[in-house]
């Protein structure tokens, strides 16, 4: 079964394609049956209709090519629920020889577009698929389904698109940004980054609204309005402010008995305007910023990060934004005063570490954290999305900033400064467009599941919040993000990746043999402001415990991602060592479940081929610096946990397992061991682990170089090897957001220790020495002794 082709097709990595039929078989096979989700994968062959879906009356499933259909009466049977529903006037042309796309058994994933003019594609085999049609004409419950879930803000948004031909804004206002600049940082500093945002107020459209908040010890809201001078409006930086105190201090009034169906008004105020409107206002407001920071103080720059936060999102709050926006915090040093404070000012107060949060010498942590929690709430009633750029070679608080910028999707990139390309790259990034000059963003999302009757829904984890929309098919267990069958994206991009978690009803019993299904309905507003609602449809079968059909739908590579995240999610509230130990048992109990074995007979053990990884990848898991945050700041391992608890299953996998390639002048490029034993000295190694990517060169290929061969005419094929290394490198950072970092290094060389790190030790200072080979000064087990470990303890009755 090549889960990847189904990947391509669903967008869905299953940790099991064959489910059990009861509950106990179900809780039996230890890895939980789970689903890592990317909602909008992008698909080759993706059919976009252009009319509103067809909606089952009693659970809310879309037509799908599993529903049964009787075409003479016009009637079509969910396959979720059962229930009978005709089709309506519009379906009138329906038959086995002209179907709508959404009914063709190749389109288990389309989209919905209402109003938009659509090319149709040629169906594989000549049969009509008909995407212009207007099927949907007159259908109304479909958007009236989605719109009585969603908060106040997006049912306004729903009524105001729908209005409007291609589902885009008649008003034309595009998504809002308000830029949030630490002022405290160095001058040195802030020019690249004001550089960079002039650069990004080129590059927005015209109907894009814009803000622009500065702080330091207090906060200061730029009326952009005002053209006769740079006017601002001071917040004292020590103070959370809400909406309604923002509306009183601005002076914005609208009225708030708003009717539905109304297109609601921005209030008229100056501080977030379209673009258009105050772009020189704007582009001399970022020119005039200036360091205010006392070079000879003895104490930290003060800094009120977490009020200017909140002051920007009031505004927006207060100005009733529905089309979309961003907050963009950018700051070089950590907070000391007001809300969300990090460490005291005082250069006698070190910033809190791992063991001191651990041991409760983090007096501010708590406090911050139950802040930033209370901001990650309004940040998701209000559809806003929180980024921070971190550019400070110390710790600046992400840690305490992690929960917002994660649950509302946000981008958190660390790095060494404004200047370098991890910044420049992933900010350009962000402000891409497509061909026809929208931004490439997506915006107040949704995403709702429909199951059959045995199937539960447990939760999810990833950048989403629960909704708390509850009926029959939620499990009262909860996992992560649960109590719901839809989930809030406040953005999502074609790589976001969420876990779902399910469980085998108690009531029913499903029969072996038999089909079960799930839909995924993710309604979301592109950058155009129009609305599209993309459906995807899978079926998979129930089987007995006995059954080798269970075992066969095995999925190594997602179930390691899935038990990463419930790592993470453990991790939140348990010290690592128990994590691990959980990890350890889990492994343990899923071996002697799974393996072939004598008993007590250790040399009996096997794994068959689609189990035979899994262990390697727990012992990776369990020493990466998810889990063992030994040596890591609490800002980078919140960082490394936001990026894995959003990451499809291969990323989620180069992270856990890194990728090692081996260069050499006797042959292409090959894949090679994760081990110590792989680094030879007339060898070159690309070391892979998403964050970081390695050259690294043997003793002899270093030396070289160094002499100069690879200018040598002579020496044509080893110019060609330092090349082709490096033009793969660059290939693997180009793609990725947030840019990791490019390290090149010798062998024996100080930098060469972030490959080190990551390499099985199987040569350690405690192995015989063989000349030229590198060792690993550590008291780790290697991966021989710990599977080793694993068959002793798996085949004990």
């Amino acid at each position: 079964m090549d889960f990847l082709e189904l990947e391509a097709v669903e967008g869905l990595r299953w940790s099991w394609n064959t489910w059990p039929a009861s509950k106990s078989e179900a809780t039996a096979l230890i890895i939980p049956l789970s689903i890592m989700c990317t909602p909008l994968m992008q698909a080759t062959e993706l059919p976009v209709l252009p009319y509103d879906p067809l909606v089952c009356t009693r659970c809310n499933a879309v037509l799908n090519p599993y529903a049964r259909v009787d075409y003479q009466s016009r009637i079509w049977h969910c396959p979720f629920c059962f229930h009978r529903n005709p089709f309506p006037r519009s379906y009138s042309g329906i038959g086995e020889t002209n179907l709508p796309a959404e009914l063709f058994p190749t389109y288990s994933t389309v989209e919905y577009a209402p109003g938009k003019k659509i090319m149709s594609p040629k169906a594989n085999n000549g049969s009509s698929v008909n995407l212009n049609r207007t099927w949907g004409n007159g259908l109304s419950s479909s958007s009236k389904s989605l719109s009585s879930v969603v908060s106040s803000s997006s049912l306004a948004s729903s009524f105001s698109s729908a209005s409007v031909p291609g589902g885009g804004d008649s008003r034309g206002i595009g998504p809002a940004f308000v830029f949030v600049v630490d002022i405290s940082s160095s001058e040195e500093e802030l020019q690249p980054l004001k550089n960079e945002l002039l650069l990004v107020l080129e590059q927005l459209p015209e109907n894009a609204l814009v803000g622009l908040i500065t702080f330091d010890s207090m906060v200061y809201l730029y009326d952009l309005g005002y053209s006769e001078c740079s006017r601002m409006v001071l917040f004292h930086g020590g103070r959370e402010v809400s909406s309604n105190q923002a509306m009183q201090f601005l002076n914005i009034r609208h009225n708030s008995k708003m009717q539905l169906g109304k297109i609601p008004v921005i209030p008229k105020q100056g501080y977030i305007l379209p673009i258009s409107d105050c772009e020189f206002n704007m582009t001399n407001a970022v020119e005039e910023i200036h360091s205010t920071r006392n070079l000879v103080s003895r104490s930290r720059p003060p800094r009120s990060t977490g009020a200017a936060i909140s002051v920007a999102l009031a505004l927006l709050e207060c100005c009733l934004i529905n089309t979309g926006s961003r907050i963009m915090v950018f700051t070089s040093g950590p907070a000391t005063t007001g809300p969300g404070l990090v460490v005291d000012s005082d250069f006698g107060h070190a910033i809190r570490t791992h063991q001191d949060i651990i041991n409760g010498r983090a007096p501010h942590h708590g406090k911050s954290c139950s802040f930033y929690k209370r901001v990650s709430r309004r940040l998701s009633d209000a559809s806003v999305v929180l980024d921070l750029f971190a550019c400070s070679l110390d710790q600046v608080g992400a840690a305490e900033l992690r929960e917002p910028v994660e649950l509302s999707g946000g981008f958190m990139v660390l790095a060494e400064s404004f200047e370098s390309d991890q910044f420049k790259k992933c900010l350009r990034h962000i402000f891409k467009r497509d061909d026809e000059g929208y931004l490439k963003m997506n915006f107040d999302a949704t995403i709702e599941l429909v199951t059959t009757k045995d199937v539960k829904i447990c939760g999810a984890l990833g950048p989403c919040v629960s909704l708390r929309k509850r009926n029959n098919l939620v499990s009262e267990a909860e996992v992560g993000e649960g109590g719901t069958y839809m989930w809030k994206l406040n953005t999502l991009t074609d790589k976001t990746c969420i876990t779902f978690f399910f469980q085998v009803s108690d009531d029913q019993k499903a029969q072996p043999g038999s089909a079960f299904f799930i839909q995924f309905i993710t309604r979301y507003r592109q950058g155009n402001m129009g609305f599209r609602k993309r459906v995807t449809t899978a079926a998979r079968r129930w089987e007995g415990n006995q059954s080798t059909d269970v075992t066969a739908g095995f999925d190594q590579e997602a179930a390691a991602s899935v038990m990463a995240r419930l790592a993470i999610l453990r991790a939140q509230t348990c010290y690592a060592r128990d994590v691990i130990r959980w990890l350890d048992d889990s492994l343990i109990r899923f071996a002697s479940k799974f393996g072939d074995y004598v008993p007590e007979d250790p040399s009996s053990f096997r794994l068959s081929s689609n189990f035979s990884l899994f262990p390697q990848f727990m012992f990776h898991l369990r020493r990466s610096q998810f889990i063992d945050v030994f040596n890591t700041t609490p800002d980078e391992t919140a960082f490394f946990r936001l990026m894995l608890n959003r990451e499809g299953v291969v990323g989620s996998l180069i992270m856990i397992q890194p990728t090692l390639f081996q260069y050499s002048l006797d042959g292409p490029p090959v894949p090679v061991l994760l081990d110590v034993r792989s680094i030879y000295p007339d060898v070159i190694l690309l070391f892979d682990s998403y964050f970081h990517v390695v050259i690294h060169y043997g003793s002899k290929i270093a030396q070289w170089r160094k002499l100069g061969y690879n200018k040598d005419p002579n020496h044509e094929n080893f110019r060609k090897l330092l090349e082709a290394v490096e033009l793969d490198a660059e290939q693997l950072v180009v793609d990725r957001v947030p840019v990791p970092k490019l390290i090149k290094c010798d062998q024996h060389g100080s930098q060469a220790r972030f490959l080190l790190a990551k390499l099985n030790p199987s040569v350690t200072q405690e192995s015989t020495y063989t000349e030229g080979s590198d060792i690993i000064f550590t008291d780790d087990l290697s991966l021989q002794v710990f599977l080793d470990h694993l068959q002793v303890l798996a085949v004990q009755s």
